[in-house]
């Protein structure tokens, strides 16, 4: 069993190298070219996707969208859970990274960007930027996340992934899930059993499928990135370098 792991495409706010969050925003054309190879490379490795799950937000599902195009998977069949949405960047959000590291220096955003436990600078309740203003989110049913460390990412992601394994693990062939940065820096932290350290080094690259190979218990036997190792190293040292002034 194989399950893919896929940030959405380039969007309009990466370009800007904005922190994006719950801001709904679309992919670029670059974005659009992403989505098209990461389609070809499910493909060309053979990978019979069964399942595609995709967070609630326009840049994962415009992703997902150019994938079913190319794979023949049905519309109908696709989920979508708001677990997976971005992390919530609260007060940062629709900032430019590089301006924000000028003014609060590279070491502060670093830790905003990728520490485990520590989140950003809160939204207050009347901020034009809370979720509660976006009718997309008005059904999720619970507190609407104002500001989300890492740490808090995984809290809400748990029970979406408890029912998700159990569900693909008597459901043979192979798996996608389409998210972003955090949501999939959550699931890699726990899939890969990294620590508090190790996972402030993690960058995912966008538009590019991380495979996972699994056993009959969903132990992972192998990963690996559907692509060169020339431009993987390439597109992540794009993404660390984001934070800097």
């Amino acid at each position: 069993m194989k399950l893919v792991l896929l940030r959405h495409g380039e969007s309009e706010w990466n370009l800007e190298n904005r922190f994006t969050g719950w801001k709904d925003v679309g992919l670029t054309k670059r974005g659009q070219e992403e989505a098209l190879f990461s389609a070809e490379q499910l493909i060309q490795h053979n990978l019979k996707i069964c399942t595609i799950y995709t967070s609630l937000l326009k840049r994962a599902i415009q992703t997902t969208d150019i994938i079913i195009n190319e794979i023949n998977f049905p519309k109908e069949e696709i989920k979508l859970d708001w677990r997976l949405n971005e992390r919530h960047y609260g007060a940062l959000q629709g900032l430019n990274k590089s301006e924000t590291a000028k003014k609060y220096g590279e070491e502060k955003v670093l830790l905003w960007r990728r520490s485990y436990d520590i989140p950003p600078p809160l939204l207050l309740n009347d901020d034009k930027r809370h979720p509660k203003f976006n009718k997309k989110f008005k059904d999720i049913g619970c507190e609407l996340p104002v500001g989300e460390s890492l740490k808090d990412v995984i809290q809400r992601l748990s029970p979406f992934l408890d029912e998700y394994m159990n569900n693909i693990k008597n459901n043979l062939g192979d798996h996608l899930i389409v998210a972003h940065s955090n949501s999939l820096r959550a699931i890699i932290k726990i899939f890969d059993n990294l620590s508090e350290k190790e996972i402030i080094s993690v960058n995912i690259p966008t538009g590019v499928p991380l495979v996972y190979s699994l056993d009959n218990n969903l132990n992972v036997i192998k990963k690996e990135y559907l692509i060169e190792k020339a431009k993987l190293k390439e597109k992540q040292n794009m993404v660390a370098n984001q934070g800097k002034a």
